[in-house]
Formats: C-alpha cells, sequence, structure tokens
C-alpha cells in the first residue's frame, strides 16, 4: 500500500511541476516575454559595460603597452634592435577598445 502511495504522490508532483511550466505565459508567446525582458535590460547592459568593462580594459592594455614599450626600450639598448610587434599589437587593441563604445552598440543593433 505504502509502495502505490508513493507512485501516486510521485505522478501528482509531476503533473503539477508540468502545469505549472502550462500556466507560466497566459498568451503563450514565449519570444515575445523573452524581446521584452531583453529590451528592459539592454539600456543596463549598454550602461555598464560602457562605464566598467570598457575602462577596464582600457586601463590594462595601456599598462600592459607602456610595460612592453619600457621592455623593448631596454632590449634596444641591450641588444641595439627595437622590436615593434608587441608593442604595435597592444596599441592597436588600445584604440580599438578606446573607439568601441562609438560603433560597436550600432554593429549589435542596440
Amino acid at each position: 500500500m505504502k509502495k502505490v502511495f508513493r507512485i501516486l504522490e510521485i505522478i501528482t508532483i509531476m503533473i503539477i511541476l508540468s502545469g505549472i511550466i502550462g500556466v507560466a505565459a497566459p498568451s503563450g508567446d514565449v519570444a515575445g516575454a523573452i524581446q521584452g525582458t531583453w529590451t528592459a535590460a539592454s539600456a543596463q547592459i549598454k550602461t555598464v559595460v560602457n562605464m566598467v568593462v570598457f575602462p577596464a580594459l582600457d586601463l590594462v592594455l595601456a599598462v600592459f603597452f607602456f610595460v612592453k614599450i619600457g621592455s623593448a626600450y631596454f632590449d634596444y639598448r641591450k641588444h641595439g634592435q627595437f622590436e615593434w610587434a608587441a608593442p604595435s599589437i597592444l596599441f592597436v587593441c588600445l584604440i580599438f577598445t578606446l573607439t568601441a563604445p562609438l560603433y560597436i552598440w550600432q554593429i549589435l543593433g542596440i
């Protein structure tokens, strides 16, 4: 008798959980709910990325760039040849992240 009640209890719980999913969206428009959430959150995401993420990347790249320029100068004094590859790559990445907020949101359509 306990096994039968246990099985009925499990079936009842499964039916209840399935019913919750069915009434989650009364109109049945799940895509509309996701788009509405994205529309509401996109402005906040854009603000956080512009005010926190890009400046943090700029700071890290600027520090790496100046450190690499310094080490390339000391290598130049030691060996007589200046290595341009690493400082130029860091400089291009720094320019990219400095200017990215101007155009990245038009590319993403936000």
